[in-house]
Formats: C-alpha cells, structure tokens, sequence
C-alpha cells in the first residue's frame, strides 16, 4: 500500500489568483495560494504543469520550469511532438520528451513493449496473458513513458476548478496495447505555506499495470542567468542504482553508488561529473531511495535541489521508492521569461527527478514489486511543490489500493 504524495517548494512569491474553468486543452487554469506563497498553471492537455513560480534570493518572482508561452506549442511543436513519435535515438543531440506532463500508464521503460499478467521474466511473444505496447525508444527496442500517445499526450477534461484547485479527467480505452480501460483523475492544489498537491487516482477495470509520475523539469535559475543546471547542487539518500544495460533496461542487480558519479548522499554539483570525466553524457539514472516506504519519517527529506545563484531550494519528501534523474537538453523555444522565443533552452538546460516506481517491475520478478492494479483498484499518485528563496520543503507520495 502506498500513501498519498506531496511535492512542497516554500515560497516568499505574492501572485493573483484566476478560477475560470479551461474552455480547451491548451487554456491555462492559473492557481494561487490564499496567502500568495505559490503560484502554478495548468493545462487539461497531459494535465501539465505550464509555470510555477516563486521568489528568488533578491524577491523577484520567478518561473522555474520550462515550457512554451503559447501552451498549444505542446501539441504542434514538432521538435516537442517527435521525442513521442520516434523518440530517442542516439544521433538526435537534443531531445525534448513528456515535457511536465503527467505520464501513464506505465511511467519509464518497459523491455521489448511486452509483458504478461502475472509477471514473467522472459514473456513469450505469443504466450497467454501477454501484452505488447509500442515501441517508442531505442530505435524501436523498448516501450517509453506510456507508449507513443501516452497520458501526457491526451486531451483530459476539466472537471471543476476553483482560485487554489483544478480537476482533471482522461478515459483510457484499453489504449497503446494495455489491458483494460482506466479512468484517471488529477487533481492539482496549492495550498498556504508555498505547497502545491498533485494527486492522481486512477480505477481499471481488469488487472493491468499502473505507474505514473510527473515528468516535470527544474532550472531554479533560468531567470537569474543560468542556461544550464551544471551548477545546481543536488542531494539524494540513496545508496544503490538500479543498474541497466545500452538500452536502459533494468539488468536486475542494484549497484552501490559509493565512489560513483551516482553518490549523492552528502550532496554535489550536477555538474562534477561532466568537470570529472569529458566522455560524461549526462543523467537518466533510477536510484533507490535507502527508507523503505513502509518505515520512513514522513518528515524525512529524500531529495534536495539547490540554486546558490537564485537562492531556490527544493526538498522532496517521497514514500516512493525510487527517483529518476534525468539531465535534460531541450531544443525548444524558451518562455519569454528565460530570454526566449528566439533562444532555445538548449545542452543540459534542465534536470527531471521523477518519484517512481521501480522502472520496469514488471519484466523483473526476482525484485518482489507487484505493480499490477487489481480491477476498479488502481493507483493513486499526489505530489506538492513548494518554492522559496530561502528554504523549501518538498513531499510526493503514491498511493495503490485505496
């Protein structure tokens, strides 16, 4: 059983406040705490996240995830669209996927886009109970993030909104090869105290397999100078990675990140790596969180992201068990905020920490994970951010079975 999570960045921001109901995907559901700690935007297309802001060191208000001004750019941006469509070959030198989108059915990769139901190691191709999705990553080999129209790519309906809350809706037709159809529903609030909620719940109707996260990009300096996060500091408490092989799939053995560009357990620069050894090429790394979820302090800090140059910091608390670092280059247009439209935000521009799920469970069974979702009991995912010059705190929980 999993519980509910939060995502908490404390901010000294003061932001107006609009609940109008989105009329289509692309328009903005803008959200405001009552006491002006926090300010987020949403879309219903892929129930994405569009801006969140906060004060830096100097109280000037800033955005720190990437995005597009004109939010329609999500869908007719053919750089944005081709990470889904042909997605990551080893010859495009940037790559802009599941840009701060909510990602299902399945969140990271799934070996060869197949699985069965109960799980199997090696499932055969034409085996019972075996299930193939599309195969959108690696030239063809594996199954990323959903598939190639995964939620993130979907057109949700707006269910209510108010000045601090928006609900979003998306039927899932047994669609991109997965079993069963899914109702899922994704509520974004901010809350006083600079926290901004996500949860997502969602309900299938036959046993299929569930993990989502939040694809969200981070650059706590993007507005104060920074055109890349090599600078930013970053500590996680996890002392094993999930080791991989050329495609990134799990090999089912766990490394120790002692001695590794992996340790960041006393905290250091994104950046060190790459300063370390040129032949570098940047994070898509799953560690495991060291507190188990079913034993850890609510209270207790898993992850930190720090600017010195904004003087923002993120703290993440998570009941998940791991988190996926992911150094991003991104050829799209910059916010006119980060100096865009005529600059892109380019070589290692931003960093992805995605809560999770151990990534591919469902083709390693000697790990024990059961993330297969019993019909009309699905999974339920809520993270909140909370954003602050000085200090921030962050918490984000899932939650399956409820």
């Amino acid at each position: 059983m999993y519980t509910p999570a939060y995502l908490l960045f404390t901010s000294l921001a003061v932001f107006s406040a609009v609940g109008a109901t989105p009329s289509s995907p692309f328009d903005v559901a803008m959200l405001t705490a009552h006491d002006g700690s926090i300010s987020a935007s949403f879309m219903a297309f892929g129930a994405t996240l569009t801006q969140l802001l906060v004060k830096n060191k100097d109280g000037k208000p800033v955005d720190v995830v990437p995005g597009f001004d004109n939010t329609s750019r999500w869908m007719t941006d053919g750089n944005h669209i081709i990470s889904h469509f042909f997605c990551i070959y080893a010859s495009m030198p940037f790559l802009s996927p599941f840009y701060n989108g909510c990602i299902g059915r399945y969140a990271n990769r799934i070996k060869n886009g197949t699985f069965s139901i109960p799980i199997t190691e090696y499932p055969q191709s034409d085996g019972p109970n075996v299930y193939h999705t599309p195969l959108n990553d690696h030239n063809g080999d594996d199954t990323l993030h959903g598939g190639i129209r995964g939620w993130d790519l979907r057109n949700w309906t707006t269910v209510r909104t108010s000045p601090t809350s928006v609900t979003y809706q998306h039927f899932d037709p047994a669609d991109e090869g997965f079993p069963g159809t899914v109702v899922v529903t994704a509520t974004y609030t901010v809350h006083n105290g600079g926290i901004l909620s996500m949860s997502v719940h969602a309900n299938a109707s036959e046993k299929t397999p569930i993990m989502v996260t939040h694809h969200d990009y981070f650059n706590l300096c993007l507005q104060d100078g920074c055109d890349n996060i090599l600078g930013h500091t970053i500590q996680i408490s996890a002392s094993r990675r999930i080791e991989v092989d050329g495609d990134a799939i799990p090999t089912g053995k766990l490394l120790d990140v002692s001695d590794t560009p992996y340790d960041f357990r006393k905290g250091r620069t994104l950046g060190a790596a790459f300063e370390a050894d040129t032949q570098f090429q940047g994070y898509d790394n799953a560690l495991i969180y060291d507190y188990p979820e079913d034993k850890r302090d609510s209270s207790e800090v898993l992850t930190t992201l720090y600017s010195n140059v904004s003087g923002i910091r993120l703290d993440i608390r998570s009941n998940q068990p791991a988190v996926q670092v992911y150094t991003a280059s991104l050829n799209l247009l910059r916010k006119g905020v980060h100096g865009g439209p005529g600059k892109l935000y380019g070589e290692r521009s931003t960093v992805a920490i995605e809560q999770e799920g151990w990534i591919d469970a469902i083709n390693t069974p000697e790990w024990g994970v059961d993330q297969i979702c019993e019909s009309r009991n699905g999974g339920f995912f809520s993270p909140t951010y909370i954003l602050a010059g000085r200090f921030s705190g962050a918490t984000l929980y899932m939650e399956r079975g409820v």
